[in-house]
């Protein structure tokens, strides 16, 4: 089985100018900002001093403000310059990673049917989520092809209707919430035809900078007229939840400044924050720690994989919940900050988990 990665990769350009690549320069910087020695960023970097200090000096010229500031007996910090860059990168990735996902396993699927036509994929449509990640990166290394698509939950639920995809992953809020943030999936689940599969719960809330500088307690404040907001997009089991938390609260989104600005992840909202375009947005737990954010909890979710109940017991779906049920998996999905994998790898029937038919 071969492995496919894709990586973003940007450059800066002045106007008229020649293009300036940034994929040396990034991981330079970021070394810095972690050692605060140019010296220490260079050996981890693999470079020499003479080079790295080159570099700098080069692209400092280039923009005509320094990138790094050397303070006597305080060592070396990044410039405001330098910070954007690698925030600005920060963005990127989490903006992109789940399409370079979703298409280096495309191109895995069609590599893999050249090469061994004789396997078939596990195709996976699903919300961008964790411990979605976590179980792809367990059944590579497991060798198992798998044709992953990230999309919404709604998409995800569709397709597993039209026969598209093996497992379907979506989410679905706990408490009150319940029945009407399954309303979206239940049009195109059968209790006779499909059964879901329990990966995790989960924690969402909102997202606030570190110490909370805004001093922001709940969704009353996001009306407030000083904060900006970033969301997720329409269509998203996320977007539902943030929809029916406002209305449940009488809150009008239109009074939300920066509510139709969206992000497609939950770790690319929170690199919105973290980077100080928006104060405050709404999303998982593990997202705004991996960002460095304060969190404050709203609500738990479920998130569960939707399949034919007749798969179940076929070779290929029976590998994958041994996997979600062994110790490991569990142990990664626990890692995750605001998860719990206590029921990972639980099969229930669509009446059990919502009462629906």
């Amino acid at each position: 089985m071969w492995r496919i990665s894709i990586h973003p990769e940007w450059v800066v350009a002045p106007a008229g100018g020649d293009p300036h690549p940034l994929p040396e320069l990034l991981p330079l910087l970021t070394a810095i900002q972690d050692s605060g020695s140019i010296a220490d960023a260079a050996r981890f970097t693999e470079m020499s001093y003479r080079r790295a200090w080159g570099m700098l000096r080069r692209f400092e010229s280039e923009f005509g403000v320094p990138l790094v500031i050397k303070t006597r007996g305080q060592g070396t910090r990044l410039s405001v310059l330098a910070e954007k860059l690698l925030w600005a990168d920060r963005r990127v990735a989490a903006r992109l990673s789940p399409t370079l996902e979703s298409l280096s396993s495309e191109l895995e699927g069609e590599l893999e049917s050249l090469l061994s036509p004789e396997r078939a994929s596990l195709r996976i449509n699903a919300s961008h989520g964790f411990a979605v990640a976590a179980l792809v990166e367990a059944l590579g290394r497991e060798h198992v092809p798998v044709e992953l698509k990230y999309r919404t939950s709604t998409e995800a639920v569709a397709a597993l209707a039209r026969g598209e995809c093996d497992l379907a992953g979506f989410h679905v809020a706990e408490g009150p919430f319940q029945k009407a943030s399954v309303e979206p999936y239940i049009a195109w689940l059968d209790s006779r035809r499909h059964v879901l599969i329990h990966l995790a719960r989960r924690t969402q809330g909102l997202f606030v900078a570190r110490g909370n500088p805004k001093r922001i307690s709940g969704l009353e404040d996001l009306a407030r007229s000083d904060l900006r907001f970033v969301n997720r997009q329409i269509g998203s089991g996320t977007r539902v939840l943030i929809d029916l938390l406002l209305s449940s609260q009488r809150i009008d989104p239109a009074r939300i400044v920066g509510y139709e600005n969206t992000e497609f992840t939950h770790a690319a909202v929170a690199a919105y924050i973290a980077s100080g375009m928006a104060d405050v947005g709404f999303g998982l737990e593990a997202a705004a720690r991996r960002f460095g954010l304060d969190f404050i909890a709203l609500l738990r979710e479920g998130y569960f994989f939707g399949c034919e109940s007749a798969a179940v017991n076929k070779a290929m779906l029976r590998d994958v919940l041994t996997l979600l049920r062994g110790e490991q998996m569990r142990a990664v999905i626990d890692a995750l900050p605001g998860y719990d994998g206590q029921l990972t790898g639980t099969v229930v029937e669509l009446e059990e988990a919502f009462g629906a038919g």
